[in-house]
């Protein structure tokens, strides 16, 4: 796929006929109600098997043409000012898919064994659902042979009950694991039950792991004194793992995730133990037990967030964690990125020190915010799809901005009051930054938060970058 930043002038049929796909099918893939409108500055995904490649240190135009099963004539026609002698590290080519045209007593299976593809992907490539359906004279697109690492993904959701299966039913093929959130945890040991069986079974259906979410917080209260009194007391901890088995056993959970948050900094090492004994229940009975951690740059990170939570700790007894990589642009806090990448770097820098690379989770989020300007301390921002923030810089003439040190989409507009507003977002762009990113650190995978928030240009491109892993119905 290719991601293009509309230009002024810029039209649908335009952009079509120059990428050679159909205006349905751009509009389909980013979720376009109007074709004849498009906000200058937004990035929209071009649903081809054309891609551009970025140079790397060594390459040569036939070590890439091999690579991703094209030729070097091809590559040259398609980047005409571009020296085939003398290529240098980080110039972009553009790297056209191949074409074939079907002949008397072709079969698909024949085409896409002869150009080395897997015979799904020439199907998908081409929006074939009969194999058995193809005519001599209809021209193929042969898919390049691109490497997509298989990755673990997450889904959060908080939506329950009977409003969650179509959520899960969406999203199913790209999930891994599927996080209703959360349990709350009592001081007595006991949880607070939520209406999560139809999203289980929701999962189920898709082939997804459904992971128990156990958490000591809510809107209203940090859960800092909740948590002591739990993590205190060894017969209450005892009695919350029989009561979490229990609810997992009953309800079909197969893995648990741990989000205690604003825990008191000395409770550390209580919360470490918490971790382990978690472990030594579960882990005899097949379950995977797995942690959510804040955003630290350091060990010594001060702050309510951040002091007990023990990377290393928790890279060590846990199967995994999930980085909550997200919220600097919090809902009653300054407008800015809500996921900006050059501060997640700095957290990747710190956590793969002391958490090995194939158990951490990088958290993407997947709403927008919309702020009051000029932005009054404490006042509430809005929160929205990025479906909706895209329709908004529509509907109010805005020209989206893209800030680069934070790889994230933005835009001011006047609303009907002569208000002003701010709103950050994710793109195409800032999508396909975050995917270079886990693939550039070797991470175990993604985790969405939150499921219900449509941004259809997430998922296109999620899975031209990785293969999602399937832990169930393999």
């Amino acid at each position: 796929m290719l991601i293009h930043i509309v230009k002024p002038g810029d039209t649908l049929r335009q952009l079509a006929g120059r990428y050679g796909v159909t205006m349905a099918a751009v509009a389909a893939v980013n979720s376009l109600p109007d074709l004849n409108r498009l906000a200058v500055g937004e990035a929209l995904v071009i649903p081809t098997e054309d891609m551009n490649y970025t140079v790397k240190s060594g390459d040569s135009l036939w070590r890439i043409a091999d690579t991703l099963g094209t030729t070097v004539q091809a590559i040259i026609r398609k980047n005409p000012d571009v020296d085939p002698n003398r290529l240098t590290p980080g110039q972009v080519l553009y790297i056209p898919a191949g074409r074939y045209t079907v002949r008397t007593g072709d079969t698909l299976y024949g085409i896409a064994r002869r150009y080395g593809v897997p015979l799904e992907r020439l199907l998908q490539a081409n929006g074939i659902s009969d194999p058995n359906l193809i005519y001599p004279g209809t021209v193929l697109v042969i898919p390049l042979k691109r490497q997509r690492p298989g990755i673990d993904v997450n889904g959060y959701i908080y939506v329950f009950g009977q409003e969650a299966v179509p959520i899960v039913t969406e999203a199913a093929g790209s999930l891994t694991y599927l996080t209703p959130f959360a349990y709350l945890i009592r001081e007595d040991g006991s949880l607070q039950e939520v209406d999560d069986t139809p999203a289980i079974a929701a999962a189920y259906r898709g082939n997804v792991v459904p992971m128990m979410c156990l958490t000591n917080f809510t809107s209203t209260s940090l859960g800092d004194n909740l948590a002591h009194a739990v993590l205190s007391n060894p017969q209450v901890v005892e009695r919350l793992l029989d009561n979490v088995i229990g609810a997992m056993q009953y309800k079909g959970y197969l893995a648990l995730n741990i989000d205690f948050e604003a825990v008191l900094p000395a409770d550390q090492e209580l919360y470490n133990s918490f971790l382990q004994r978690a472990v030594d229940r579960l882990h005899p009975l097949g379950y995977q037990v797995s942690s959510a951690l804040a955003p630290k740059y350091s060990a010594a990170q001060a702050g309510a967030l951040y002091e007990a939570h023990d990377y290393a700790a928790h890279g060590r007894i846990l199967d995994f964690v999930i980085l909550m990589t997200y919220e600097w642009g919090a809902r009653r806090g300054e407008p800015q990125a809500i996921s900006p990448l050059n501060a997640i770097r700095r957290v990747l820098d710190y956590a793969v020190t002391v958490i090995p690379r194939d158990k951490i989770f990088f958290g993407f989020q997947i709403y927008a915010r919309d702020w009051l300007l000029p932005h009054v301390a404490g006042q509430e921002a809005e929160t929205f799809s990025c479906e909706e923030a895209r329709l908004r810089a529509v509907r109010y003439g805005a020209e989206i901005q893209f800030d680069e040190a934070s790889q994230s989409p933005y835009y001011r507009y006047t609303d009907e009051r002569g208000r002003g507003h701010i709103v950050w977002f994710e793109d195409a762009r800032s999508a396909q930054a975050k995917f270079d990113t886990v693939k550039a650190y070797g991470l175990r995978g993604i985790s969405y938060w939150a499921l219900g928030y449509p941004f259809p240009q997430n998922w296109a491109l999620l899975n031209d970058n990785f293969t999602v892993r399937k832990l169930l119905g393999t």
